[in-house]
């Protein structure tokens, strides 16, 4: 049981937070012991990861569902396992990604358990919570020290959001291409009127989120990050402020098409939408922990409805860039453009 405990430095920092699991060797235990120890490890903050060198009998289904997730050589559709070429080198990367913030990492560990819920409301809230906390920590600080803290943005004289109707279709345009579309806070407000108004006109039949230039969405707009002086205020306009509600409570009338970079707030909005389209370049990527922080626009919901709460630690952890095949063989993405089945 004390392999399971999280232990914690004096100055709060993680000592040992991945605990890797040979999940092979659990295979003909009984079924009581394995799913005592599945409680066991799902009840711990560490990040427990699973390695499989063969098959998964059906046997170990209660410790791949209980682990943060499971890498394994051998392709597998079920959504608890990460397969890669080289199960050893990306244990390797994992962990070497959350030695670089490892509270950030733990927490999202243990945000991932609170935010796969089928109310989004209290996910989104779990999930403001914690990135507003982080927000004070130390591994975020350290990043915006050495970024060089917040800088000035020189807006276009033009709205950030164009909107085009066209009978009961209103398409919403991500327009601030000079700056890859990045979510500032003015592209956001823009963006949340835009949404209000598709919610409240019953003429709106469908919505098409797109965004101009050769980017869908870089992400929030660094040069912004630093300025949230109470974490309080920010956790309370997270939650009010969120464009992501009401792509969610509109997703039945919602298409998101992507292209290019769809990084962070770009993919975890759009991963809200009922239909969610890409085209064969693009590329999704969560580079959040990287900053000391987590996925803060809704991400640690709509992501893991899609690929599952095990691949979406997986991209929200190291970070890595997923590529179109991926992102549709994980269910990311429901079609790319100009294929069969988009």
């Amino acid at each position: 049981m004390d392999a399971l405990e999280l232990a914690i430095s004096p100055d709060g920092t993680p000592a040992n937070p991945v605990l890797v699991v040979a999940l092979d060797a659990w295979a003909g235990e009984p079924h009581d012991r394995i799913e005592r120890a599945a409680r066991s490890l799902a009840g711990s903050l560490r990040l427990t990861i699973g390695t499989l060198r063969h098959p998964a009998p059906p046997s170990l289904a209660p410790l791949l569902r209980a682990v943060t997730l499971t890498l394994a050589e051998t392709a597998h559709p079920a959504t608890t396992i990460v397969d890669c070429p080289d199960p050893d080198a990306a244990l390797k990367h994992l962990e070497e990604a959350v030695r670089r913030n490892p509270r950030a990492s733990v927490a999202l560990g243990r945000l991932l358990r609170q935010t796969t819920v089928p109310d989004t409301f209290a996910g989104l809230g779990a999930e403001a919570s914690v990135y507003s906390m982080l927000l004070a920590g130390s591994e975020f600080r350290r990043w915006l020290a050495a970024r060089g803290g917040p800088k000035p943005i020189n807006f276009p004289d033009r709205p950030l959001v164009r909107l085009d109707r066209d009978g009961e279709l209103l398409s919403v345009v991500l327009d601030h291409p000079e700056r890859r579309n990045a979510l500032s806070f003015r592209l956001r407000e823009e963006l949340l009127e835009a949404l209000r108004l598709a919610e409240l006109d019953p003429g709106i039949g469908r919505v098409l989120l797109r965004g101009s230039g050769p980017v869908f969405c870089s992400g929030g707009d660094l040069d912004e990050f630093g300025t949230a002086h109470d974490v309080v205020a920010a956790y309370l306009v997270r939650l009010e402020r969120a464009p992501w509600r009401i792509i969610d409570r509109l997703r039945d009338r919602v298409s998101a098409h992507v292209q290019g970079a769809c990084i962070g707030a770009g993919i975890e909005m759009a991963a809200f939408a009922g239909r969610l389209v890409a085209t064969p370049e693009t590329f999704f990527r969560l580079p959040e922990i990287e900053m000391g922080l987590v996925p803060g626009a809704g991400g640690t919901v709509s992501i893991p409805r899609r690929i599952g709460r095990w691949r979406a630690a997986w991209m929200m952890l190291t970070g890595d860039r997923i590529d179109t095949a991926t992102a549709l063989r994980w269910n990311l993405i429901d079609a790319v453009e100009g294929s069969a089945i988009c």
